[in-house]
């Protein structure tokens, strides 16, 4: 590598130009660390030479317990919350950069977790980023999420992209599920979501997580420092949660197989989504960690594999790898839920090398027997 493909960032983190990873031997501060994909990406820094330092609060609404799941044990971990900035400013000592997993996620249940979302997703990042801004570290990766979009892309057939309009109760009620144009209502077809895309946050969660960006990029724009904002897709793979509302449609699923029943799939089953399997996730994350960012602000990824599946293709694959019971379509749509989001997987390819590997197929087999984390007690 000659001397100009290279760059020195914050506290020493070797950085590369985009798309070319740099040399091992950083510290990365993982909050969330010993979450379903802090876990991931802690190990794989791992793997690689780095030292991934872990601090996660083990909350009850992701964790079946408060003691610290095995696979944590190769790791300096801290059981306390991003909240607090003591902790936080003792973690970040010495560290070169940030890994941002911790938040609650999820649907979640009402109105009544907004409180603890903000708590959690907004207010712990501000604590953090308060206090990288203090202890001069200026390199973050945030994960971010696809919910940021609300809707997908769209496009009608006489008016080109257009804004859907929303869906109708009673379009709902009566399995018409398709947005439909706003000027002739006709139903639309979807397009993939490119980051450029309009954000439209249409859940707590997703209002939280793009305040979450918001906020990195005001640091980004006022230290001098760099944010990956990565938008993950449908992240499905070991050591998700169980029996907790907060958990991903594939958990949900899988929970069902692991009680002997029938997988429920909302609407019609043919909602459009990007499954993307956390190895490959946690490998983009690594990535970005080792990859000089365009510029100092926030860049926004879509994290995903680049090849959409529906809903009901999820259940059916899942219960045949499973040998559980054909899933079961039973209509209706929870009130954020969105119609199709598929991922335009472009930016993350070109700016940081990153082409998922573990195919649909092969990622739901494994999936069907993987270790999942304790369940949830309600």
């Amino acid at each position: 590598m000659s001397s100009d493909d290279s760059v020195t960032c914050g506290r020493g983190l070797r950085q590369t130009r985009a798309g070319t990873p740099s040399v091992a031997g950083v510290r990365v501060l993982v909050t969330g660390g010993a979450g379903f994909i802090g876990s991931h990406i802690a190990d794989l820094l791992a793997d690689g030479g780095d030292e991934a330092v872990v601090l996660d609060n083990l909350l009850p609404t992701a964790h079946g317990s408060r003691t610290p799941p095995p696979y944590t044990g190769r790791h300096r971990f801290l059981r306390g919350d991003v909240t607090d900035t003591e902790i936080v400013a003792e973690l970040l000592d010495g560290a070169d950069a940030v890994c941002h997993q911790a938040a609650v996620v999820g649907h979640g249940i009402d109105p009544s977790d907004a409180p603890s979302y903000a708590l959690n997703n907004d207010y712990g990042t501000a604590v953090l980023l308060a206090a990288m801004h203090a202890a001069g570290v200026r390199k973050l990766v945030l994960a971010s999420s696809m919910v940021v979009y609300g809707e997908g892309r769209y496009a009608c057939p006489d008016h080109g992209v257009v804004p859907p309009s929303p869906r109708r109760r009673s379009d709902v009620d009566a399995g018409r599920f398709e947005p439909r144009c706003p000027s002739c209502e006709t139903e639309l077809s979807w397009q993939l979501v490119p980051e450029d895309a309009p954000l439209n946050p249409r859940s707590t969660y997703a209002a939280t997580k793009l305040a979450q960006e918001h906020l990195a990029a005001a640091w980004a724009r006022q230290t001098g420092g760099t944010v990956w904002a990565m938008r993950y897709h449908n992240v499905y793979g070991p050591r998700m949660p169980q029996n907790t509302p907060y958990a991903g449609v594939a958990s949900l699923f899988r929970s069902s197989l692991v009680r002997g029943e029938a997988p429920r799939v909302l609407e019609d089953g043919r909602q459009q989504r990007d499954f993307v399997h956390v190895h490959d996730v946690a490998r983009a994350n690594v990535l970005a960690l080792r990859t000089e960012a365009p510029a100092a602000d926030l860049t926004p990824l879509n994290i995903c594999s680049g090849t959409p599946h529906t809903v009901g293709d999820l259940a059916e694959e899942l219960s045949r790898a499973a040998n559980g019971p054909v899933p079961r379509i039973i209509g209706g749509a929870r009130p954020a839920d969105v119609r199709h989001v598929v991922a335009d997987p472009a930016r993350a390819r070109e700016l940081l090398g990153f082409t998922a590997e573990v195919g649909f197929a092969e990622g739901i087999a494994g999936f069907a027997t993987a270790e999942l984390r304790e369940p949830v007690t309600p």
